[in-house]
């Protein structure tokens, strides 16, 4: 794997990393290989008191989560990248943190890092199994229960995607949060995947039926919508490319069912049949470069916001400059 770094005028760091994944081959297409969940677009709108539509299969995520748990190891390259984009992020911050909420902790890499650098960390994940190896239940991230004002530091590694309530989520982290902390998460989002986005409509263009096989995927800027909409104050959402390149359509989906993160909408699966995947393995293919490898890109979703405080700087209030730009602008000349 290489890994590039790129940095943008404002000196803000940019990734992209390009993977040659070695994943064995596999025959055929699976069960469920072709029932992706990391595609698509929505807005998405929190109203209290309102029942938010159940889009994911509650049931259906714990047991992908724990079938990813088995596998992780293998395919948990997409997962330490977010991670360690948190933690540099973390660093950047000129403050120290005593007592930290990681959600979706997987197998315990990214609170094991945080407690190397002094922090108390309390472990969350929704998959029996990634709780179990962490010590605790399994919790969802839009039930979140507990204290108050209990952490000046939460951060969550993708799965937020994933959560049918994420409005709702992310108001009960803000409120876990004590009164200057700070949020940081990170999760697949909108625009990615498009190879395999092409290679299902070619699959069911044979097929002559269209089968929902994607979910909603949330952009930079509805993320943005969603912490101001929270609570958080100072928030900040921005998007990171990340390339991955793939001998087969078989590795890819290797990896996603590797991470979980294959088919968790509510409703009936309906796999491909055999015919159906060679179709979409013959589209894959068809964009691999000279190498014989195609490359996927994975568009990642960052998200920052404090939880407000007086301490914090306030905007200038409408009206309250004393000076106008007109007078600066006479000034110059």
């Amino acid at each position: 794997m290489i890994l590039r770094r790129h940095r943008s005028a404002t000196g803000a760091a940019r990734r992209q990393r390009i993977s040659d994944d070695a994943a064995d081959e596999q025959t055929g297409g699976g069960s469920d290989g072709g029932h992706v969940a990391l595609v698509g677009r929505a807005r998405l709108r929190h109203k209290p008191g309102v029942a938010v539509p159940q889009i994911f299969d509650r049931a259906r995520r714990r047991l992908r989560r724990d079938r990813a748990a088995r596998r992780f190891p293998a395919h948990r390259f997409l997962i330490d990248h977010i991670e360690d984009e948190l933690i540099d992020r973390l660093d950047a911050v000129r403050r120290d943190f005593t007592r930290a909420l990681v959600i979706g902790a997987h197998d315990g890499r990214l609170p094991d890092l945080l407690r190397a650098k002094g922090m108390a960390v309390d472990a969350l994940d929704a998959g029996p199994a990634f709780a179990a190896s962490n010590g605790t239940t399994p919790v969802e991230e839009d039930a979140l229960g507990g204290g108050v004002a209990s952490y000046d530091l939460v951060l969550s590694a993708g799965v937020l995607d994933q959560v049918a309530d994420l409005p709702g989520a992310l108001i009960q982290i803000r409120r876990a949060l004590a009164p200057d902390g700070l949020f940081l998460g990170g999760f697949v989002g909108a625009g990615s995947l498009p190879r395999l986005r092409t290679a299902m409509a070619a699959a069911d263009a044979l097929a002559g039926a269209a089968a929902a096989r994607i979910h909603p995927q949330i952009d930079v800027r509805t993320a943005g919508d969603l912490l101001g909409r929270a609570g958080f104050a100072l928030q900040v959402a921005d998007g990171l490319p990340l390339d991955v390149r793939y001998p087969s359509l078989t590795g890819l989906i290797a990896d996603l069912r590797g991470m979980g993160a294959t088919n968790l909408l509510a409703g009936p699966v309906h796999p491909l049949p055999r015919d159906g995947y060679a179709a979409a393995a013959a589209s894959f293919a068809a964009a691999a470069d000279a190498d014989g490898r195609t490359t996927e890109r994975f568009e990642l979703v960052f998200l920052t916001g404090w939880s407000p405080a007086e301490s914090q700087p306030k905007p200038a209030r409408r009206g309250s400059a004393t000076t106008s730009l007109t007078d600066v602008l006479k000034a110059k000349v």
